[in-house]
């Protein structure tokens, strides 16, 4: 169904949120044309990307893992901030 899209989020119990973020490629490469057609975006820029489907492409996919964000997680901090080396705060909004 090209309605759906494969995706996965991993959530943290206790409120600490996502931590993991993933999806299925789109492997079509007409899809691809149609979908950088549909959302007005320069096809050049994504040359690259769609050389790499010509000849098919099998199923892949791929995630992201938040690492302050699960490492808060495991040590039970209250906030994300505690885990990240220069947060961003009131008082400080450079490194």
């Amino acid at each position: 169904d090209d309605r759906l899209a494969m995706g996965i989020d991993v959530l943290a119990p206790e409120g600490y949120g996502e931590i993991i973020g993933g999806g299925e490629r789109a492997t079509d490469l007409d899809f691809l044309k149609e979908q950088i057609e549909a959302h007005d975006l320069p096809e050049e820029v994504f040359d690259w990307y769609l050389d790499l489907r010509k000849f098919g492409s099998v199923p892949h996919s791929g995630f992201g893992l938040g690492l302050e964000r699960t490492v808060s997680w495991i040590t039970g901090r209250d906030h994300v901030r505690e885990t990240i080396p220069f947060p961003r705060t009131i008082a400080r909004l450079h490194p």
